[in-house]
């Protein structure tokens, strides 16, 4: 591995994904979708992964002997363990157990490895499981997703000023998903440093929601985590109250999208639907931002493909 030649390449290789605008017949506003699923392993956590690692590698803190482990349920595990496969280092994702296969699979194919834990303790018990791992092997690099300010500075720096440049005129509502926080945190951050008069809001699911008719939609958002981020901070970016999309809602939405032929996850699902009710409140005219955050091949086994798998 060599630290002189890797950063100029790998920190470019999450960038300039497309923004489409669909309009929203229901606000009369448009809705601008920013197609992260696009980027390289399928999610905006491409970003994070290479940024991050980008760092590390100049600032020495990882080299040639390191063992990348992260702690996720599943985008970010993949988004490292494609990075670290340029790298050529080694990558552990420590995962709660009962993820969908697909991640595992996709994991493992890119020659990473997979520690599952404590299914009740969540991504908290992942967490856990990897600051015990470092604290016994000094060759352990943690990039420390849910806590690193690198995570948002990725988006400040980069998917932000992409948006603000691939939207015609002023953005005056964005929303997402809180998992880390990074997405949210610097792409409202770069729009608060352009000056656009723009309300954000995070897209809150209503977990364990089901719905007569639709009882197997009620499993929560995969990579959508309460309480976890401590990188968001509601102050600095003049954060609103959450927008509350139920399961169902999340689901529904990223089955139109796919039908519409972005081919999504239930996280894009949840931004969508929440976009179009943050349009709502707006009313004609304005334009509302968010992000398609990952690909849906790695939800065949989960709720998005439910009514199909009941066909047959």
């Amino acid at each position: 591995m060599s630290q002189r030649n890797l950063k100029p390449w790998l920190s470019r290789i999450a960038s300039n994904t497309p923004t489409v605008p669909i309009a929203d017949a229901d606000s009369g506003c448009t809705i601008w979708l920013k197609l992260e699923y696009l980027c390289p392993s399928g999610s905006t956590k491409d970003r994070v992964a290479t940024f991050v690692l980008s760092h590390a590698v100049a600032s020495g803190a990882l080299g040639p002997d390191s063992v990348v482990v992260e702690a996720s349920s599943g985008s970010t595990s993949i988004a490292f363990a494609a990075a670290c496969a340029m790298v050529g280092v080694k990558f552990v994702a420590v995962m709660p157990r009962g993820v969908s296969g697909e991640r595992l699979l996709i994991i493992r194919r890119y020659g990473g490895e997979v520690i599952l834990t404590d299914p009740e303790r969540g991504v908290l018990g992942s967490i856990e499981e990897t600051r015990a791992m470092a604290a016994k092997d000094p060759h352990i690099y943690l990039p420390r997703q849910f806590e690193n300010p690198l995570n948002a500075i990725a988006h400040q720096r980069a998917t932000g000023p992409e948006l603000l440049a691939q939207v015609d005129g002023t953005i005056h509502g964005f929303v997402a998903g809180v998992g880390t926080g990074g997405t949210l945190m610097g792409i409202a951050s770069a729009l608060r440093e352009a000056g656009h008069p723009t309300r954000i809001a995070a897209a809150k699911p209503e977990k364990g929601v089901c719905f007569e008719g639709q009882p197997e939609i009620c499993g929560g958002i995969p990579g959508v985590v309460d309480g976890l981020s401590a990188i968001l901070d509601a102050e600095k970016i003049g954060l609103e109250e959450p927008i509350r999309v139920s399961d169902w809602e999340a689901v529904s939405a990223a089955r139109e999208l796919c039908k519409r032929g972005f081919p999504v996850g239930p996280s894009s699902g949840l931004n969508y639907a929440a976009a179009r009710k943050l349009a709502l409140e707006l009313g004609p005219g304005h334009n509302v931002a968010t992000v398609l955050c990952d690909r849906m091949e790695r939800y065949f086994s989960t709720d998005l493909f439910a009514d199909l798998q009941k066909k047959g």
